[in-house]
C-alpha cells in the first residue's frame, strides 16, 4: 500500500493529493486520525502561524509547539509519512502513553486543553478554544418551589448519546436538550429551599462556533465491562440548525449563519477494548473526501463515508466535525503594544 495517493491529470502528469499519511508508532492510530482532522482544520494551523513559540523552544512536553510543527510537516507533497514522533513522545509526556489504546474523544479535548494551558500566547490560545466553544444555557428548575436556577457554561465538543436503535444526528441532538427530570440520588440542591428536591434541566444553546465537533457516544459502560454500539447513525453533509433545531436555542441566541457542512469523519473499527482508528477528511482546495488509514491516504466519495453510518458493521463513525459556512473566515489582528 502506498503511502500517498497520487492521481493523474488530463496529461498523463502525475499529481499529489496535498496530504500525507502517518505512520503508526506504537498504536498511534487514534492520534493519527485526530492529527488528519486537525490539518483539515486549516484555522488551526493558521492561528499557530501566528504564534512566535521562541519561549516554548526545546519543551519536549509543550503540546502547542509540536502539533505547530507537525501540521506544518503534513502540509507537504512527498510521499512519504510526515514525521510526527516527537508530538507522540510529547502527548506521553502529558499522560496519554505510548502503546495503549485511547478514546478519540478524550485525547481530542485534552490536546486542546493542553493547548489552552502551555501557549504563551494567550491570546491566539483563547482564539484556538474559541473555534471549538459552544456556549450553552442550563436552567434547573426545583419540582418543589418551582424556582429556576440558571447557569452558562461552554464544551468543545457535543457529547451525543446513541440509542440501541436507528438513530439520525438530528434525533441525538433533539434528545440531548431534551428536559429531564433528576430524581432520586439525582436530585439537586435547591438554594431557596435549601434542601435537595427533584428538579427539571433544560439546556438551550447560547451560540455555536466556526467548528462543531460532536463525539457519537458509542461505548457503555456496566458491571465493570465496556461494550460498543456499532447501530446505525446517520448523518448529512450540511446541517442548518435554524431549521431543524431552532427551539433548542436560548433567547439570548443572536447568530444569522447556523448552517454546516461536515468536513472531517473519525471512525472506530472493532470493539472496545480492541479496536482501531481511521478518518476522512474533506479537502481545502479540491473539496474532495479522502480517507487517511495511518501512513495509506487515497481519495474517496461522500458515498463511502456513509457506509460510517454503522448498522452491519463495526466500521462506524464516532467523531462528527462541521464547519460554520459564512464569510470566508479571519483571524482577529493583533494587537499591538
Amino acid at each position: 500500500m502506498g503511502t500517498l495517493l497520487s492521481l493523474r491529470n488530463g496529461h498523463g502528469q502525475q499529481q499529489h493529493s496535498g496530504m500525507r499519511g502517518l505512520s503508526n508508532y506504537c498504536l498511534s492510530c487514534c492520534v493519527n486520525s485526530l492529527l488528519q482532522t486537525f490539518s483539515a482544520t486549516w484555522e488551526i494551523a493558521e492561528l499557530l502561524e501566528r504564534w512566535d513559540a521562541a519561549g516554548a523552544k526545546g519543551d519536549a512536553r509543550n503540546v502547542a509547539l509540536h502539533l505547530k510543527r507537525v501540521l506544518e510537516a503534513m502540509r507537504g507533497d512527498l510521499p512519504q509519512p510526515a514525521p510526527h514522533r516527537d508530538f507522540l513522545h510529547c502527548l506521553d509526556q502529558n499522560s496519554f502513553r505510548l502503546n495503549v489504546q485511547h478514546d478519540a474523544d478524550e485525547v481530542f479535548l485534552s490536546i486542546l486543553n493542553f493547548i489552552h494551558q502551555q501557549m504563551d500566547n494567550k491570546v491566539l490560545a483563547g482564539e484556538i478554544q474559541d473555534l471549538y466553544k459552544i456556549s450553552v444555557e442550563t436552567n434547573l428548575q426545583c419540582l418543589k418551589c418551582n424556582s429556576v436556577q440558571t447557569e452558562t457554561s461552554y464544551m468543545l465538543s457535543l457529547p451525543l448519546y446513541v440509542k440501541e436503535d436507528d438513530n439520525s444526528l438530528e434525533g441525538c441532538m433533539n434528545s440531548f436538550f431534551e428536559h429531564q427530570e433528576l430524581r432520586g440520588i439525582n436530585s439537586c440542591f435547591c438554594a431557596h429551599c435549601g434542601t435537595k428536591n427533584p428538579s427539571r434541566q433544560g439546556v438551550k444553546l447560547l451560540s455555536l462556533p466556526r467548528i462543531l465537533c460532536m463525539n457519537l457516544k458509542r461505548f457503555r459502560n456496566s458491571r465493570g465491562s465496556t461494550r460498543k454500539l456499532d447501530c446505525r447513525v446517520s448523518f448529512p453533509e450540511t446541517f442548518d440548525f435554524s431549521q431543524s433545531l431552532q427551539h433548542v436555542f436560548s433567547g439570548n441566541f443572536a447568530q444569522n449563519e447556523c448552517r454546516y457542512t461536515l468536513y472531517a469523519v473519525v471512525v472506530h473499527c472493532g470493539y472496545a477494548m480492541f479496536g482501531h482508528y481511521t478518518a476522512y477528511v474533506r479537502h481545502r482546495e479540491n473539496k474532495c473526501w479522502y480517507y487517511a488509514d495511518d501512513s495509506h491516504v487515497q481519495q474517496t466519495t461522500w458515498e463511502e463515508v456513509q457506509r460510517t453510518y454503522g448498522g452491519r458493521q463495526s466500521r462506524t463513525a464516532y467523531m462528527l466535525m462541521y464547519r460554520r459556512d459564512s464569510e470566508e473566515w479571519r483571524p482577529r489582528p493583533e494587537l499591538s503594544g
